[in-house]
Protein backbone atom coordinates (compact mmCIF):
# COMPACT_ATOMS: atom_id res chain seq x y z
CA UNK A 1 0.00 0.00 0.00
CA UNK A 2 1.11 3.72 -0.73
CA UNK A 3 2.98 5.20 2.34
CA UNK A 4 -0.28 7.55 3.36
CA UNK A 5 -0.58 8.95 6.80
CA UNK A 6 -3.71 8.10 8.43
CA UNK A 7 -4.20 11.80 9.12
CA UNK A 8 -3.55 12.83 5.56
CA UNK A 9 -5.89 9.64 3.80
CA UNK A 10 -9.03 10.55 5.90
CA UNK A 11 -8.77 14.33 5.25
CA UNK A 12 -8.19 14.00 0.85
CA UNK A 13 -10.90 11.08 1.59
CA UNK A 14 -13.56 13.47 2.92
CA UNK A 15 -12.16 16.06 0.22
CA UNK A 16 -13.37 13.97 -2.40
CA UNK A 17 -16.66 12.74 -0.75
CA UNK A 18 -17.72 16.40 0.26
CA UNK A 19 -16.75 17.34 -3.56
CA UNK A 20 -18.92 14.73 -5.12
CA UNK A 21 -21.58 15.18 -2.88
CA UNK A 22 -22.00 18.57 -3.70
CA UNK A 23 -21.87 18.60 -7.64
CA UNK A 24 -24.96 19.95 -9.41
CA UNK A 25 -27.51 16.93 -10.65
CA UNK A 26 -27.29 15.70 -14.04
CA UNK A 27 -23.27 16.73 -14.15
CA UNK A 28 -22.41 13.55 -15.50
CA UNK A 29 -19.18 14.44 -17.31
CA UNK A 30 -17.84 15.94 -13.87
CA UNK A 31 -19.32 12.93 -11.90
CA UNK A 32 -17.40 10.75 -14.04
CA UNK A 33 -14.24 12.66 -13.28
CA UNK A 34 -14.85 12.26 -9.58
CA UNK A 35 -15.65 8.32 -10.17
CA UNK A 36 -11.89 8.31 -12.15
CA UNK A 37 -10.28 9.70 -8.88
CA UNK A 38 -12.29 7.16 -6.64
CA UNK A 39 -10.90 4.34 -8.67
CA UNK A 40 -7.63 5.93 -8.41
CA UNK A 41 -8.14 6.25 -4.81
CA UNK A 42 -9.13 2.60 -4.47
CA UNK A 43 -5.89 1.51 -6.42
CA UNK A 44 -3.79 3.44 -4.51
CA UNK A 45 -4.75 2.20 -0.79
CA UNK A 46 -4.69 -1.49 -2.82
CA UNK A 47 -8.10 -2.06 -1.52
CA UNK A 48 -8.77 -5.73 -1.61
CA UNK A 49 -11.91 -6.03 -4.54
CA UNK A 50 -13.71 -8.66 -3.35
CA UNK A 51 -14.40 -7.33 0.26
CA UNK A 52 -14.82 -3.83 -1.41
CA UNK A 53 -17.40 -5.65 -4.03
CA UNK A 54 -19.21 -7.27 -1.25
CA UNK A 55 -19.72 -4.10 0.98
CA UNK A 56 -20.57 -1.85 -1.50
CA UNK A 57 -23.22 -4.42 -2.62
CA UNK A 58 -24.78 -4.03 0.70
CA UNK A 59 -24.53 -0.74 0.98
CA UNK A 60 -26.53 -0.40 -2.15
CA UNK A 61 -29.10 -2.23 -1.33
CA UNK A 62 -30.26 -0.14 0.88
CA UNK A 63 -29.84 3.02 -0.85
CA UNK A 64 -31.47 1.79 -3.68
CA UNK A 65 -34.91 1.31 -1.74
CA UNK A 66 -34.43 5.45 -0.65
CA UNK A 67 -33.70 6.42 -4.30
CA UNK A 68 -35.58 4.27 -6.61
CA UNK A 69 -39.38 6.53 -5.43
CA UNK A 70 -37.40 9.73 -6.49
CA UNK A 71 -37.75 8.61 -10.22
CA UNK A 72 -35.59 6.44 -12.72
CA UNK A 73 -33.43 9.53 -13.99
CA UNK A 74 -33.28 10.89 -10.80
CA UNK A 75 -32.25 8.19 -9.01
CA UNK A 76 -29.84 6.67 -11.38
CA UNK A 77 -27.78 9.84 -10.86
CA UNK A 78 -28.08 9.36 -6.73
CA UNK A 79 -27.03 6.14 -6.78
CA UNK A 80 -23.86 6.65 -9.28
CA UNK A 81 -22.71 9.53 -6.98
CA UNK A 82 -23.41 7.55 -3.73
CA UNK A 83 -21.35 4.89 -5.28
CA UNK A 84 -18.30 6.93 -6.02
CA UNK A 85 -18.89 8.15 -1.86
CA UNK A 86 -19.08 4.67 -0.81
CA UNK A 87 -15.84 3.65 -3.14
CA UNK A 88 -13.71 6.41 -1.31
CA UNK A 89 -14.64 5.89 2.19
CA UNK A 90 -14.69 2.00 2.41
CA UNK A 91 -11.37 1.94 0.52
CA UNK A 92 -10.33 4.22 3.26
CA UNK A 93 -11.89 2.03 5.86
CA UNK A 94 -11.05 -1.24 4.73
CA UNK A 95 -7.14 -0.29 4.88
CA UNK A 96 -7.38 1.36 8.25
CA UNK A 97 -5.23 -0.43 10.60
CA UNK A 98 -7.51 -1.78 14.14
CA UNK A 99 -8.59 1.42 16.15
CA UNK A 100 -6.88 3.99 14.70
CA UNK A 101 -9.49 5.88 12.85
CA UNK A 102 -9.18 8.24 16.40
CA UNK A 103 -5.46 9.27 15.40
CA UNK A 104 -6.48 10.49 12.45
CA UNK A 105 -9.61 12.26 13.30
CA UNK A 106 -7.46 14.26 15.50
CA UNK A 107 -6.00 16.67 13.02
CA UNK A 108 -9.53 17.37 11.88
CA UNK A 109 -10.22 21.31 12.39
CA UNK A 110 -13.92 20.61 13.69
CA UNK A 111 -15.30 21.58 17.22
CA UNK A 112 -14.37 18.47 19.81
CA UNK A 113 -18.21 17.64 20.20
CA UNK A 114 -17.92 17.00 16.52
CA UNK A 115 -15.05 14.84 16.78
CA UNK A 116 -16.81 12.90 19.44
CA UNK A 117 -19.37 11.81 17.62
CA UNK A 118 -17.44 10.97 14.48
CA UNK A 119 -15.20 8.55 16.69
CA UNK A 120 -18.09 6.80 17.50
CA UNK A 121 -19.37 7.04 14.07
CA UNK A 122 -16.04 5.44 13.14
CA UNK A 123 -15.59 2.91 15.87
CA UNK A 124 -19.52 2.20 14.43
CA UNK A 125 -18.18 1.09 10.90
CA UNK A 126 -15.12 -0.91 12.16
CA UNK A 127 -17.69 -2.69 14.05
CA UNK A 128 -19.82 -3.05 11.08
CA UNK A 129 -17.20 -4.43 9.06
CA UNK A 130 -16.61 -6.72 11.43
CA UNK A 131 -19.63 -8.22 11.83
CA UNK A 132 -19.83 -8.12 7.59
CA UNK A 133 -17.14 -10.36 7.42
CA UNK A 134 -18.61 -12.60 10.51
CA UNK A 135 -21.88 -12.74 8.70
CA UNK A 136 -20.36 -13.55 5.21
CA UNK A 137 -18.73 -16.52 7.19
CA UNK A 138 -21.42 -17.84 8.70
CA UNK A 139 -23.02 -17.93 5.37
CA UNK A 140 -20.02 -19.83 3.88
CA UNK A 141 -20.56 -22.29 6.50
CA UNK A 142 -24.13 -22.20 5.46
CA UNK A 143 -23.18 -23.48 1.73
CA UNK A 144 -23.89 -19.92 0.49
CA UNK A 145 -20.60 -19.72 -1.51
CA UNK A 146 -19.99 -16.94 -4.24
CA UNK A 147 -20.81 -13.57 -4.47
CA UNK A 148 -24.84 -14.53 -5.39
CA UNK A 149 -24.86 -16.64 -2.17
CA UNK A 150 -23.83 -13.40 -0.24
CA UNK A 151 -26.18 -11.33 -1.96
CA UNK A 152 -28.67 -13.00 -1.15
CA UNK A 153 -28.00 -14.06 2.20
CA UNK A 154 -27.44 -9.96 2.63
CA UNK A 155 -30.73 -8.67 1.33
CA UNK A 156 -32.95 -11.16 3.34
CA UNK A 157 -33.71 -10.79 7.00
CA UNK A 158 -29.98 -10.99 7.99
CA UNK A 159 -29.82 -7.65 6.94
CA UNK A 160 -31.85 -6.43 9.74
CA UNK A 161 -29.77 -9.18 12.12
CA UNK A 162 -26.21 -7.17 10.97
CA UNK A 163 -27.47 -3.73 12.57
CA UNK A 164 -29.17 -5.61 15.29
CA UNK A 165 -26.15 -7.39 16.15
CA UNK A 166 -23.92 -4.12 15.11
CA UNK A 167 -25.73 -1.97 17.53
CA UNK A 168 -25.49 -4.25 20.35
CA UNK A 169 -21.15 -4.34 19.85
CA UNK A 170 -21.61 -0.64 19.82
CA UNK A 171 -23.24 -0.31 22.78
CA UNK A 172 -20.84 -2.57 24.54
CA UNK A 173 -18.29 -1.23 23.25
CA UNK A 174 -18.97 2.49 24.25
CA UNK A 175 -19.80 1.11 27.71
CA UNK A 176 -16.41 -0.04 28.12
CA UNK A 177 -14.83 3.07 26.91
CA UNK A 178 -16.50 5.14 29.47
CA UNK A 179 -15.43 2.82 32.59
CA UNK A 180 -11.66 2.91 31.02
CA UNK A 181 -12.30 6.59 31.45
CA UNK A 182 -12.95 7.77 28.23
CA UNK A 183 -14.45 11.89 28.41
CA UNK A 184 -14.41 12.65 24.50
CA UNK A 185 -10.53 13.71 24.41
CA UNK A 186 -8.18 11.72 22.61
CA UNK A 187 -5.13 11.98 24.27
CA UNK A 188 -2.79 11.59 20.57
CA UNK A 189 -1.36 15.04 18.71
CA UNK A 190 -1.71 14.13 14.56
CA UNK A 191 -0.49 16.89 12.42
CA UNK A 192 0.51 17.52 8.66
CA UNK A 193 3.38 16.98 7.14
CA UNK A 194 4.48 20.50 4.46
CA UNK A 195 4.75 18.05 1.79
CA UNK A 196 1.07 16.77 3.28
CA UNK A 197 -0.19 20.04 3.46
CA UNK A 198 0.53 20.83 -0.19
CA UNK A 199 -1.31 17.28 -1.23
CA UNK A 200 -4.50 18.74 0.66
CA UNK A 201 -4.39 22.03 -0.73
CA UNK A 202 -4.13 20.68 -4.63
CA UNK A 203 -7.08 18.09 -3.80
CA UNK A 204 -8.78 21.02 -2.76
CA UNK A 205 -8.14 23.09 -5.73
CA UNK A 206 -9.31 19.98 -8.04
CA UNK A 207 -12.67 18.91 -6.41
CA UNK A 208 -13.36 22.58 -6.02
CA UNK A 209 -12.52 23.28 -9.95
CA UNK A 210 -14.81 19.85 -10.68
CA UNK A 211 -17.79 20.82 -8.54
CA UNK A 212 -17.75 24.71 -8.87
CA UNK A 213 -17.65 23.93 -12.62
CA UNK A 214 -20.45 21.56 -12.63
CA UNK A 215 -22.76 24.65 -11.45
CA UNK A 216 -21.57 26.34 -14.83
CA UNK A 217 -22.95 23.98 -17.07
CA UNK A 218 -25.71 25.38 -19.33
Amino acid sequence: MLKISLTLRLQLALIIVIGAALLKHHAWYYLGAYGAIALLWAWLLHVRIPQLGKLLGTELIFLSLLALPLGWERASFLLVRSLICLIVMNSFLLTLPPHSFGIALKSLPVPLPLKENLLLAGQYLEILLSEVTRMQRSAQLRGLNGSAGWLRYASAAMIGALYLRSLDRAERVYTAMVVRGYNGQLPIDSTLKPKERVAVIATCAIAACLTIGSYQLS
